[in-house]
């Protein structure tokens, strides 16, 4: 696998050595969706499982994706003519009145490495940001999340105000607090409680 320095920086969360190599392949002609795929999202998805199977912690797997990341921001440009590789789009952010963004960021940097196109509102976004970005963007998925109890009924507000707008768009949520039947009686369409399950969802919902 020609790739496999890309793949192994990753998973050494070398983000230099990942620009390096990635700009090596490249140079080499080596095709970006291969150098996507095998280089980048591969390493991701095996530190996914890691993370799940306990084997790894939040922090490796942050480091990871932050790596991967500089690999991602390199092949960018190139990705937009490159037809199949945008897996579908999502816009993500923390509700109103919470300031954690971790475990979102990371979320985000997953669902970009495995192929999504994410609009990151950041934090303390409203029910109108999100509606107004989500329309905006088309999106095909809304992320929303919540590490506090108190911010909870912000993502009740919304849905009600993406429902309100005629938005037609796949609403997950995720965050410390949150679970499957919190999410069952919002009316959300999934939840994840970490990042590789939040991609896998994403995958799910848009029957891939």
């Amino acid at each position: 696998m020609p790739v496999k320095d890309i793949f192994n920086a990753v998973l050494a969360f070398d983000g230099e050595a990942v620009i390096e190599n990635v700009n090596k392949e490249l140079s080499d002609g080596t095709r970006v969706a291969e150098i996507l795929r095998e280089g980048l999202i591969a390493p991701l998805d095996e530190i996914g499982q890691k993370f799940t199977t306990g084997e790894v912690f939040l922090p490796e797997m942050l480091a990871a994706a932050q790596a991967m990341k500089g690999g991602l921001e390199v092949i960018r440009p190139k990705l937009a003519g490159t037809v199949n590789l945008v897996a579908g789009k999502v816009v993500i952010g923390t509700v109103k009145g919470d300031l954690h963004d971790i475990g979102k960021d990371l979320v985000a940097m997953m669902l970009e490495g495995a192929g999504f196109d994410v609009v990151n509102l950041g934090v303390d976004v409203g029910p109108d940001a999100f509606a107004q970005a989500a329309e905006k963007q088309q999106a095909d998925i809304v992320a929303l999340s919540a590490l506090l109890t108190t911010t909870m009924p912000a993502m009740q507000a919304t849905l009600k105000q993406l429902k309100s707008a005629g938005i037609k768009t796949k609403v997950i949520v995720g965050g410390a607090p949150v679970s499957q039947s919190f999410a069952d009686q919002l009316g959300a369409d999934g939840y994840s409680d970490d990042a590789p399950g939040a991609v896998a969802l994403c995958k799910r919902l848009l029957g891939q």
